[in-house]
């Protein structure tokens, strides 16, 4: 539990809530220029793969799940994500993210002979299973955390997505998705991997009706779990889309909001190596500005996206844009690969319409 009388702490949410904008602006760049002073701004082309729709979480944000028994419920087949897969890696894409809902009628070895389906017939880099999925999987098979990580690592996957962080507070995640894994289990999952030896990223979406603090909070534990484990490679963050889900009406946070929680990212995850702007959910020119508040990467070209779109958000770019876009904020821009090493300028460039 954070201690919310601890000094940093307290300055950390005063300087969230009224420090002048280009100041924080500046003192979050200042720290990434330490951090990547060679001046390149990275991206990475993949797919969003999501293997199913159907989930009894019912988290009041989400407009993307369908209840078990809805017509509009479904589940990819193998043969279904190895032509995503395949039509991706023609695109030029290096990985794929692989999502789903908490879908109560599939088996555990459904999603091991996946991970080895994939990996005899369409290799390429997995980034699958956020820690919500895992908890699920640990509660609904009655495995250990440990064990579930270890049988999904052994079948092929290569690395944890951050998603389902929301806000790291269980007072806010009682409040959204309280069937969902709590803040601890979530954080815990993630400190599993690590010690197996998988690299995850991290994320939060704000703007549940969580207070500064609890932003705070959440980026906080985040950091103490990286001074334990090193295994964060990247932290991404956005606001809620609330657009049909049960928390439409909910006001949305604007421009200002978003780099004002980039650049306190920037400033509490000291070891947190890199950070992911969210144009897709920001749109192009404030992903651009993110890059001055402490943003080095501007994340994916994504060559599907099914969740934020279902909530109406649909901001989308060529590779041409974004490149242009890194450049115009007065970087170099390097595709990457999930472990952030740099692809070399002698790899083709795809050409993605």
């Amino acid at each position: 539990m954070i201690d919310r009388n601890a000094s940093e702490f307290r300055n950390f949410v005063e300087l969230y809530e009224k420090a002048p904008l280009l100041e924080l602006g500046a003192m979050a760049d200042e720290r990434r220029e330490q951090l990547h002073p060679e001046g390149v701004v990275t991206y990475i082309v993949d797919r969003n793969i999501n293997y199913t729709n159907v989930c009894v979480a019912d988290c009041k944000f989400c407009a993307f799940y369908r209840r078990p028994k809805h017509d509009e419920g479904y589940v990819l087949s193998f043969e279904q994500i190895g032509r995503k897969i395949d039509e991706a890696k023609e695109l030029g894409a290096v990985q794929i993210l692989m999502q789903g809902g908490h879908n109560p009628y599939i088996p555990f070895e459904w999603y091991l002979d996946l991970l080895r389906y994939i990996k005899r017939n369409h290799p390429i880099h997995i980034h699958g299973f956020s820690p919500s999925e895992v908890d699920f999987f640990a509660t609904r098979f009655r495995m250990s955390l440990e064990d579930v990580i270890r049988e999904l690592m052994a079948a092929g996957l290569n690395s944890v997505p951050g998603g389902g962080g929301e806000i790291l507070v269980q007072s806010v995640r009682d409040r959204v998705a309280k069937k969902k894994a709590g803040a601890d289990r979530w954080l815990e999952v993630m400190e599993v991997a690590h010690r197996l030896g998988m690299k995850t990223s991290v994320t939060m979406m704000y703007g549940l009706g969580e207070t500064l603090a609890d932003r705070i909070e959440h980026l906080v534990r985040v950091q103490e779990v990286q001074q334990r484990t090193g295994g964060f490679t990247a932290f991404i963050t956005w606001p809620l889309q609330p657009e049909h889900t049960e928390m439409e009406g909910t006001p949305k946070t604007d421009a200002v909001t978003y780099l004002r929680t980039v650049a306190m990212a920037r400033l509490v995850l000291k070891d947190v190596p890199n950070l992911q702007a969210s144009w897709v959910t920001m749109g192009l020119k404030i992903g651009q500005i993110s890059l001055r508040f402490g943003c080095n990467d501007f994340g994916s070209l994504m060559i599907e996206e099914n969740v934020v779109s279902a909530a109406g958000t649909t901001h989308s770019a060529t590779i041409e844009e974004m490149q242009r876009s890194i450049v115009d904020a007065g970087f170099k821009a390097a595709r990457r690969r999930q472990d952030y090493t740099v692809i070399p300028d002698t790899t083709p460039l795809p050409q993605v319409a």
